[in-house]
């Protein structure tokens, strides 16, 4: 039996009113609000916090593949699925691939997975899919669009959804596309895109997968099919005899946006928390052609699980509450960087330091048991030397012990940095980093945290990431 095994989303801490983007272009609000990744992450950040949070309570030493997929990947000419390995301390011994440019990229990576693991050529592959598109000014799609990750273990053990069969079509037409040199994704005439592009391809390809699988519409529990508006979602599903009230899968428009390539992941995984055994998932996604794949809910669907859900994320939020702000969290506009980042990198420091730096490890003494990070060749405690065995503390948890509010340190757009001591876990590892996500009014000490994992800075042409410190819970909740 192949499917998926497990699934974690992942969804940024702030929003963004849109009425505040029309008020900004005298324009009309296309209504509800959008998620926008802070200004320390990007498509590779996201999808290891998905990973994370999909792989909860399972050793990511047992994954065998890794597929990354996303239309806007931090690099062009450097494996992104490479950097989420790392950061989600998988093994060396794996295999890693990027899967980008175009919106079915997550459908295509899990297609891929589920070929991989019922060929016998690997057991586990975890699926990370993350996106941050930009849309033009003004433009719906500035509005429309939103940022978020999910992640789905594919496996051949223990699934929660049967994979059953999919059927995919491809289409070649400019409707929605973005050329090496664009930095806003470009769009057709909209009646065009929606009528030619979007609902005859997603008509042909559920309905072909139907016919192939010898269902009808009646037989779908959940329909699970990302749509770039509300109206065009819910006529699909009556063009195809879906029922919208009872059938279809809330599309996470009016909540998030549209997050490109993860956003049949997100929804999948929305879909999966909400399941019971027995229960078909219709998953369909647009993108040059279309995928329609059909899965099948198992009885281990009823096992607990202990990672974030999504409405957990989607409670979980912060305002964003100026335009302008949004801009430069996008790099739209120039920001001042601080003075703690008017740095050289090197790589040869990076690589030499990756365990610590990438992959959140710690040195435990083999003599004392001291917990000390970043990793240490000599032990604080008792000066033991080279005697140490790594660990990961990544996942684990604490709590502020002291801080700083530094309003010299910081950007021009997020001008207070809070430098942080805390402390972490049973052992009391201490961490000294910044802390994102936050209101800095609002930290104390005692205040409970996470770690996550964040762009530090960019220099000499490479981006530098770190981990950061996090408040677990924002207005009360986690």
């Amino acid at each position: 039996m192949v499917g998926i095994a497990l699934s974690g989303t992942y969804i940024p801490a702030f929003r963004l009113d849109r009425g505040i983007v029309a008020q900004n272009w005298g324009r009309a609000s296309i209504g509800g609000e959008r998620s926008v990744a802070n200004n320390d992450e990007d498509s590779a950040t996201m999808a290891v916090e998905a990973s994370i949070n999909c792989l909860t309570g399972m050793d990511p030493g047992l994954v065998d593949g890794l597929f990354f997929a996303s239309t806007t990947g931090v690099y062009q000419e450097k494996m992104n699925a490479v950097l989420v390995a790392a950061a989600t301390d998988m093994r060396r011994s794996i295999t890693t691939a990027d899967f980008t440019q175009s919106l079915r990229a997550g459908t295509g990576a899990v297609k891929s997975a589920l070929d991989a693991v019922k060929a016998g050529s690997m057991k586990n592959v975890l699926v990370a899919a993350a996106d941050a598109r930009l849309g033009y000014p003004r433009s719906d799609q500035e509005q429309a669009f939103g940022d978020g990750a999910a992640a789905v273990l594919v496996s051949g053990d223990d699934v929660v959804a049967e994979y059953e069969g999919g059927y995919s079509i491809c289409n070649e037409m400019f409707d929605v596309w973005r050329n090496p040199e664009d930095t806003y994704v470009r769009t057709w005439e909209s009646r065009f895109i929606l009528g030619e592009g979007y609902t005859a391809n997603m008509v042909e390809a559920v309905s072909g997968l139907l016919k192939k699988m010898n269902l009808q519409a009646k037989d779908i529990t959940r329909v699970i099919m990302p749509a770039p508006d509300a109206r065009t979602h819910k006529g699909l599903a009556k063009k195809l005899g879906f029922d919208a009230e009872t059938q279809l899968a809330d599309p996470l428009l009016s909540k998030i946006g549209h997050c490109g390539a993860a956003q049949p992941l997100i929804m999948l995984a929305a879909a999966l928390e909400q399941a019971q055994p027995g229960d078909r998932l219709l998953l369909a996604c647009y993108g040059d052609g279309a995928d329609a794949m059909l899965f099948k809910v198992t009885e281990a669907i009823k096992q607990e699980r202990k990672n974030r859900t999504l409405e957990q994320y989607l409670a979980h939020k912060l305002p964003l509450t100026s335009y302008s702000r949004f801009l430069s969290y996008k790099g739209l506009v120039e920001t001042v960087p601080g003075e703690p980042f008017r740095l050289f990198s090197s790589a040869t420091v990076t690589w030499r330091d990756r365990n610590s730096i990438l992959r959140c490890h710690a040195s435990k003494c083999n003599q004392c048991g001291t917990v000390a990070f970043p990793v240490q060749r000599v032990c604080p405690i008792c000066d033991a030397k080279d005697d140490f065995v790594e660990v990961r503390i990544a996942e684990m948890n604490g709590q502020v012990f002291t801080y700083t509010l530094d309003n010299l340190a910081g950007r021009s757009d997020d001008p207070v940095v809070v430098q942080t001591v805390a402390e972490f876990g049973a052992e009391k590892v201490r961490f000294y980093g910044m802390m994102t996500d936050c209101i800095p009014a609002q930290v104390k000490v005692g205040m409970p945290l996470g770690l996550t994992f964040r762009r530090i800075y960019d220099g000499m042409g490479m981006h530098n990431y770190f981990w950061k410190c996090r408040p677990l819970t924002i207005g009360g909740q986690e």
